[in-house]
Order: structure tokens, then C-alpha cells, then sequence
């Protein structure tokens, strides 16, 4: 019996060969790009999760309170968290510190130096918890002393080539003195579906020595609880209840910081929470993360859109189905004449369901593996094939798949073995009402979709033009930037040196000016304390970020002077003034830009007791638009030797380029020389949500385009319930046009139904997703307007080419069908 249904099946696929063809290009289109969209959220939801004890770590971050407002969330926190947290909670069965800094490194033996941004100094205790297994080297000395460091085999091979590294030596350029490392041990590459990037790990006590250097004591990075730069992450005992161990932590912060007496009167306060490793991905958007982190939002709306567009497949095979019931009612009559049972039917038509799903299955496995690099090139991602997929995302889409193939096949066969073969046989039948409601209501979700996923697209589009040209209050354009030199230098030979650097640089003909500064446009600011105004009795505390700058910063990067003076017009050997933002004046409760002229304020870190604020600059995106503007302090020639940023002019920076080139050699041989463009640098911010909006796209024109096939289905089975009336209507002398519109109406009317439902539910999801960004377009009218009657136009072309093909077929035709 199953080889003669299996036979059936195949002569009615080429009996039907158009037929066949639009649902298994359809079904295909869709399960293809149900897969990828698999690929993309399996990658990305599985962010940290091949560790072995992953389900027990918990990153320590803090949040930043004044006067009861949170100021600062932080991913990291201070570095008295992880050993107290170890000594005073049994729940916590281990725990790490890890710092991330910016390192030159080089091997001296084989002259090789490169700059490094992802270098960390650790506790050995990260071997423990993280799963990080050396190749070489015995993890339970590798970073247990000062001048150790462990490198992943990439650095290996970077630095030594072919040679075994183990008890050779890297050395750090950029502090005060260059400090030899020994090389004590070698890990596998790191994943990088890690929301850490590690590839050098130096030994946290090597820290301990190297800020030794700078004045500060060692004990800071054991017992501080007043800096909070360090990622910490602890590993729970097994049986923790996390929330139980994070009810604690308001009673953890206040013993050790909050409640001392030199903290009380600042009017700020820390509290503590964990993130789940697992989470910090998708869901983390603290300040100082230590990677870009995704979008868990995103994420999620485009695992819906997977199903929506299967979904609307689906949908599309049922329409199609049954709009050509009618030319297989008679073969059913004819079989149920010579005994057919109606069961045996709905098998018949299930394994037709079934064969039209695998055929396409196939087809969009072959497309999937095929395209597979296409797409993690769009998205930038290493993507996981089809094949790699885990286990669990194989069985959802096992599951999806069954039950769609079931669902999308048991309606148009209960349809069709129902027939009464009497009826049919005389030509007397017709489909049930609720039938048509079910279709009408199938051809509503789809259009709905659709117009949820045209709005979104535009508004999508519509946020990232808004941000990329915003006014930023800063001039970044034609900015060469030049990672700062001076490694090894002290601060009087820097100033020295970068003088008569910046100096020769001017005298070039393409240059127009130069600056240097702490940080550039498109970093985040890390560097910040908490200020108060003398003359406020409240002494009202406030968080500042600091930028150094020199001189020529304010007019270089043509910033608005709102009050006062640029530092450009102060004597240069006056450090105790500073200027403020906007946003810094207002956080201060001062009145206007010019009220803050002549105001002291004092800050929590060395020399920084008493400043005199000299001037206002207007506020400006340090940046993008995802992020909200914060209070700024500038000081004057302070760590400078970060960035040096030059402004050329003309129409070809290469000559330029290779001019300072030649000039840096001369002033910072150690260094080497490292250069971007700013504007492109800062635009990077977008990157992520260019690529979704293209994702985005892409996936909503897929799912538009299928939803049209449904749509021509419906159309298309109209018109053969309604040939005898055409038919007649011709004879009566209707028009071409009054056709036309007698049978698109009812489906116009379903696209209206589906918008009146679209946009409130638009409206509610795309808002959600602008709650992202600090600066946001409105939703207006004509953005669901649009996506209205582009939906409208796109159904009426649909349907009217059906209507029109009836409209002016042969009346006589027409009326011999009954």
C-alpha cells in the first residue's frame, strides 16, 4: 500500500509540475532561511558556553550610586571583591581577578614587536575556573610569581615562529622601564564565541611590581575597595542558589566601602550583583565591558522572524492546496466510487505533504551548506554549518520541521478526502464556510507579518541614518590618528619629545593641526572619579570622566566654547585648571556655563584636590548614539601620550601618511608606527547594527516574497470557485475593470484587517528595541503608512493578476466548466 501511495504522490508532483514547482521553491525559500537564521542565533546564544563549570560562574560587577541616582553600572569591579568574597562566603568555592591592558610587546631575540589590546594580568586562579587547558606548562605554577605570562599558540607562533617559547621571554615596552616576561606556558586558541578575547595572560603579582613603579602600594590590588577596573568572576559551590549569594552582597559592599567613615559624606554608594557567564554575551551593556557584547533583543526578534517566514511557507502550501482541491475533487470522487476509505485518502495526501517538505528540505539543506559562507561574511561572523549545529537546536528544528509538515499537510487532506463523491461526480459542491474563514484568517497573519517586518525594516534603516548623521558637536573628519609613542619615556621626556615631534609635523604642507589626548572619539572613557564642588555646602558628590588633552585639543576638534577660555590661551605651566561639558555643569546644579567660571572642585585622586574651572565646551557624542552623553572634565596635558590626532587637508593622505612616517622614526624608534582614520574608526560603533539591519532586510524581503505566493494561492482558488459567475458577468457586458476590482476587493479588505492589527503591534516591538539608544527617531504616521500601502500595492498586483487573467479569458470557456 505504502509503494502505491509513494507512486501516486509522484505522478500528481509531475502531473502538477507548476503546481509542485511554487510550493517546493517556497517551502524551500523558507526552511533556508530558517536554518541560517539557526546558524546565526545558535552562534550567538552559545556565547561561553564550552566551559566545563560554566553553569557555576558568575561575573562581580558593580553599580555606582550618588545621592540614590546610579551613575555608573560597571562590569568590572574592585579588586578587594574576589579574595574577600572567597574568605567571608562559603557559597563561593573559588574565585579571579583578571585587568585588561594595552601592551607593546616584542621578543628581542628574533626583533619583533607588535602592539597588543588584548593582554590581561590574572590571578592563577582563572586556570581553575575557566576552561583554558595548557599545552605546555604546568598550570599550577604558570602565574603564581611575578614576570610570568602564558600566551595562546597564535602569540606563540607570532612571537617565536616554530621555537618552543616555554622559559623563553617576551618583553613589555609601554611602562616605565621594560619588563621581561617569562613564558611559562601555552593554551589552544580561545574560542571566540567568548565574551573574552584572551590570548596573553600576564601574573596578577607581575601587576603588583608595575604599579609599585608608579608610586602607588601593593597592597591596592588585594584589599582596595575604591577602584573598580578588575573583572572578577567566582565560581559558586555546587547546590549555590545564586540569588541567595546576591541577597548578601548589600551587606558585603556597605562592611567594605560604603559604611566607612571617609565614604559616608561623599554621597556615593556601591551595590554588587552577578551576571551569569552565560548571559554577559547577549545581555550585559554595562560600562567597560571587556568586548562588544550582542544584542540579546536582536537576537531573539530574528529567531521569530525565522519562524514566521517557515511559518508563512507553510501557510502558502495550505492556500495553494487547497485552491486546486477543485481539480482533484473528482479523482476523489472517482476513488471513494471504487472503495476508497476516506483514511486511506488522508495518508494518500499526508505522504504527498510529506514528499513536497523533504524535497524541499533537501533542497534548502543543499542551499544552507552552499551559502553558509556567504552569510557568516554578512553577519562577521564565524557561523556554524548546518551540520555543526549543537544538539539542541538540531532537535528543535526536527521538531519544528515534523510538526510543520504535519500541520501545514493534515488541513488541505482533510479537505480533499471529504468530498462526497455523488456531489462531486455531478459537479454539485462546494468548500465549507468555516474553510474560507480559516483561509481568510491564514492570508491576514500572513500580511500582518509582513507589514510588521516592512515597518521594522524602515525603522531600523531610518534609527542607523539618524546616527551616522547627527551632528556630533565634534569635528572628525580628515583625522589621522596615531597610537601615541613614548614607551619607556618619563613624563618630561615625553613632553620633550613629543614637541619637537609635533613641531616638524605642522611644517608639513598637508597638515592643518595637531592634538593629542587620553582617549579619541569612538573610545569609551574608563578614566573617572568622583568630584565636589568647595563652594556647595551639600558637597553634592559627582562622577567626571577624565580626557587629558594638550593645548590645541578644544580647537583642533573644533569644539564649542560655551564660557571661558581654551587651554590654548592659559599659561602652559598651569595644570591646576580644567573645563567642563555641558553635562558635567548641570550635574553640578550650577545655573549656566558662565556660573561655572571660577569654581573649585575637587576629585578623589592624587593632586586633584583643588581645580579651578577655566571654561564650558558645548557637549559632544565621545560616542555613538547608543550611548547618552556624560559629565566631562578636560585637563590640561595630562596622560597625553595615548593618541596623537592630526588634522590634514587636501584630497590624498598617502603623501602625508608617509611623511610622518618618516618624521616618527626619528623621535619614536621603539614604537611602532600605528595609524587609522577617525571618522572610520568611529562609524565601527554602527557596525553591528548595520549588519542586523541587513540581516534584517534581507530576511523581511524573503518573507514578503513568500508571503505573496500564499496570497496568489487564495487568489487563484477565488477565481476557480467564482469562473461560472465571470463567466456570466462577461455575457451581461461587465468590464475588464469592474472585474478586476469584484475580485480583488475581499482580499484588499484582508490586508486592511491585517495592517489595523500590524501597527500597534509594530509600534510596541520597535519601541522596545529603541529603548537601546540614548538618542532615537520618533515613530511617525508615514512609516506604517508606507509599510501599509506598500503591502497594499504588492497584494493588489498579486491578486490583479489572477483577476485580470479571468477578467479577460473567453466567456464561453468559462461557462462550460459546469
Amino acid at each position: 500500500m505504502l509503494r502505491n501511495f509513494i507512486k501516486i504522490a509522484f505522478r500528481n508532483l509531475i502531473k502538477r509540475k507548476g503546481y509542485a514547482a511554487i510550493n517546493i521553491a517556497g517551502l524551500a525559500i523558507g526552511i533556508t532561511c530558517c536554518l541560517l537564521i539557526f546558524e546565526y542565533v545558535a552562534y550567538e546564544k552559545n556565547y561561553d558556553n564550552f566551559h566545563e563549570k560554566g553553569d557555576r560562574i558568575f561575573r562581580v560587577q558593580d553599580e555606582e550610586y550618588q545621592n540614590g541616582r546610579l551613575v555608573v553600572p560597571c562590569a568590572a569591579a574592585m579588586p578587594g571583591v574576589a579574595p574577600f568574597m572567597k574568605k567571608e562566603f562559603p557559597e563561593v568555592e573559588n574565585a579571579f581577578r583578571i585587568r585588561k591592558v594595552d601592551f607593546l610587546l616584542g621578543n628581542d631575540q628574533r626583533n619583533v614587536k607588535f602592539r597588543e589590546s588584548t593582554v590581561y594580568y590574572a590571578d592563577a586562579s582563572i586556570l581553575d575556573i575557566l576552561h583554558l587547558p595548557l599545552k605546555e606548562g604546568n598550570a599550577k605554577t604558570a602565574l603564581s610569581a611575578p614576570g610570568k605570562t602564558i600566551i595562546s599558540e597564535e602569540i606563540a607562533a607570532k612571537y617565536f615562529g616554530e621555537e618552543n617559547p616555554i622559559g623563553k621571554t617576551l618583553t613589555i615596552y609601554n611602562t616605565k622601564n621594560p619588563r621581561p616576561l617569562e613564558v611559562t606556558g601555552v593554551f589552544k586558541n580561545y574560542p571566540s564565541n567568548s565574551h573574552l578575547k584572551l590570548s596573553v595572560l600576564v601574573s596578577y603579582p607581575t601587576y603588583s611590581q608595575v604599579i609599585g613603579t608608579y608610586g602607588r602600594p601593593n597592597d591596592v590590588l588585594e584589599n582596595s575597595f575604591g577602584w573598580t577596573d578588575f573583572y572578577t568572576y567566582i565560581l559558586l559551590a555546587k547546590g549555590t542558589n545564586p540569588k541567595q549569594l546576591e541577597a548578601k552582597l548589600p551587606a558585603f559592599i556597605d562592611k567594605h566601602y560604603n559604611d566607612l567613615p571617609e565614604n559616608k559624606s561623599q554621597g556615593e554608594r556601591y551595590s554588587l550583583s552577578l551576571m551569569p557567564l552565560k548571559n554577559i554575551h547577549l545581555y550585559s551593556h554595562y560600562t567597560e565591558e571587556a568586548e562588544a557584547n550582542g544584542d540579546g533583543q536582536a537576537v531573539n526578534f530574528l529567531f521569530l522572524i525565522a519562524f514566521f517566514i517557515v511559518g508563512i511557507a507553510w501557510i502558502n502550501y495550505i492556500n495553494l492546496a487547497t485552491a486546486h482541491s477543485l481539480d482533484r475533487a473528482r479523482e476523489v470522487g472517482v476513488r471513494k466510487v471504487l472503495g476508497a476509505l476516506r483514511g486511506e485518502l488522508i495518508r494518500q495526501f499526508m505522504l504527498e505533504s510529506l514528499l513536497l517538505n523533504l524535497l524541499a528540505l533537501i533542497i534548502a539543506v543543499i542551499i544552507s551548506l552552499s551559502i553558509n559562507p556567504l552569510f557568516a561574511h554578512l553577519t562577521n561572523r564565524p557561523l556554524p554549518s548546518l551540520l555543526h549545529l549543537p544538539m539542541t537546536y538540531k532537535k528543535y528544528l526536527i521538531i519544528l520541521l515534523a510538526a510543520g509538515t504535519f500541520l501545514s499537510g493534515i488541513y488541505p487532506a482533510l479537505v480533499l478526502s471529504r468530498y462526497q463523491p455523488v456531489a462531486v461526480l455531478k459537479g454539485v459542491f462546494k468548500n465549507a464556510a468555516g474553510g474560507k474563514w480559516l483561509r481568510k484568517g491564514l492570508i491576514i497573519g500572513q500580511f500582518t507579518a509582513s507589514i510588521i517586518l516592512i515597518a521594522g525594516t524602515i525603522i531600523v534603516y531610518r534609527q542607523l541614518h539618524y546616527m551616522q548623521n547627527q551632528d556630533l558637536g565634534v569635528d572628525i573628519n580628515q583625522t589621522l590618528i596615531l597610537k601615541g609613542g613614548g614607551s619607556g619615556l618619563t613624563d618630561s621626556s615625553f613632553k620633550t619629545t613629543y614637541s619637537a615631534f609635533k613641531g616638524e609635523v605642522l611644517q608639513l604642507s598637508g597638515v592643518k593641526n595637531m592634538t593629542s589626548s587620553s582617549a579619541i572619539m569612538g573610545n569609551e572613557i574608563l578614566w573617572s572619579t568622583t568630584w565636589n564642588r568647595l563652594r556647595d555646602q551639600k558637597k553634592q558628590a559627582v562622577n567626571l570622566f577624565h580626557l587629558g588633552v594638550d593645548a590645541d585639543f578644544i580647537e583642533s576638534y573644533r569644539l564649542k566654547m560655551l564660557a571661558g577660555e581654551p587651554f590654548s590661551r592659559l599659561p602652559l605651566a598651569n595644570r591646576r585648571k580644567v573645563i567642563l561639558n555641558e553635562s558635567a555643569v548641570k550635574a553640578f546644579g550650577l545655573a549656566s556655563p558662565k556660573a561655572a567660571i571660577g569654581e573649585l572642585i575637587a576629585g578623589g585622586q592624587g593632586d586633584m584636590d583643588s581645580m579651578e574651572v577655566s571654561g564650558v565646551i558645548a557637549d559632544y557624542h565621545n560616542e555613538g548614539l547608543q550611548k547618552s552623553i556624560q559629565p566631562l572634565v578636560l585637563f590640561p596635558n595630562r596622560r597625553t601620550d595615548e593618541y596623537f590626532s592630526v588634522k590634514i587637508q587636501g584630497n590624498s593622505a598617502a603623501p602625508v601618511i608617509s611623511s610622518i612616517k618618516k618624521i616618527w622614526t626619528n623621535y619614536y624608534k621603539a614604537d611602532p608606527f600605528e595609524y587609522f582614520f577617525l571618522d572610520e574608526f568611529f562609524n565601527r560603533q554602527y557596525e553591528e547594527n548595520q549588519r542586523f539591519g541587513v540581516v534584517f532586510a534581507l530576511f523581511a524581503m524573503f518573507a514578503i516574497g513568500i508571503a505573496c505566493f500564499g496570497l496568489l494561492g487564495l487568489s487563484a482558488y477565488n477565481v476557480l470557485q467564482r469562473t461560472k459567475e465571470i463567466g456570466v458577468r462577461k455575457v451581461l457586458g461587465a468590464s475588464a475593470g469592474s472585474l478586476v476590482f469584484s475580485l480583488s476587493k475581499d482580499f484588499l479588505a484582508l490586508v486592511a484587517i491585517a495592517f489595523i492589527v500590524a501597527v500597534p503591534v509594530t509600534a510596541m516591538v520597535m519601541r522596545t528595541w529603541l529603548q537601546g539608544f540614548a538618542y532615537r527617531i520618533d515613530l511617525s504616521w508615514w512609516i506604517f503608512a508606507i509599510a501599509g500601502l506598500t503591502s497594499f500595492f504588492i497584494a493588489l498586483i498579486t491578486v490583479g493578476f489572477e483577476a485580470f487573467k479571468a477578467a479577460i479569458a473567453n466567456p464561453i470557456k468559462s461557462l462550460r466548466i459546469e
